[in-house]
């Protein structure tokens, strides 16, 4: 049985350091804004294990009018990768976000995520910039149906 809730800054850790900062010191997990109102982290289940986290930032981005949300830390285990789940958080992460009266969402997506995320609607905003340590990222954006 699989099943998406809230979670908390703890819990995203477990998943996030794995996938996004692996061999690097578990405080490059933490974002700042982690425990800010109006941040919300969603955790993916399989059967009561953790396998897939988000997380959203009340943040703006630019020039956008209206209430923006930044995805950051999204995350699905080795094991787990290729099953939907991705979409799945980010699509329920969506919905959240449009329930808080966001109008749109953005993130700074790693290359290899970009595709992921064209096909959720998300589209290039920038030119491709470098995340020290980490690598290549373009930021991108989708509006919101609310």
């Amino acid at each position: 049985m699989s099943v998406i809730k809230f979670i908390t800054p703890q819990e995203v850790i477990t998943v996030r350091h794995p996938i996004l900062r692996e061999g690097k010191p578990l405080e490059s997990c933490i974002f700042l804004g982690d425990h800010s109102a109006g941040t919300f982290h969603l955790g993916y289940y399989e059967n009561n294990q953790l396998v897939g986290v988000v997380t959203l930032f009340k943040k703006n981005y630019g020039e956008n009018g209206g209430i923006g949300y930044q995805l950051r830390g999204m995350a699905v285990l080795q094991e787990f990768q290729g099953k939907q789940i991705g979409r799945k958080l980010v699509e329920k992460a969506e919905q959240i976000a449009i329930q808080r009266y966001g109008n749109y969402v953005w993130m700074n997506a790693r290359i290899v995520a970009v595709g992921f995320y064209e096909k959720m609607g998300y589209h290039k905003v920038s030119n491709a910039f470098d995340v020290p340590g980490i690598g290549n990222h373009f930021t991108m954006l989708k509006k919101l149906q609310n």
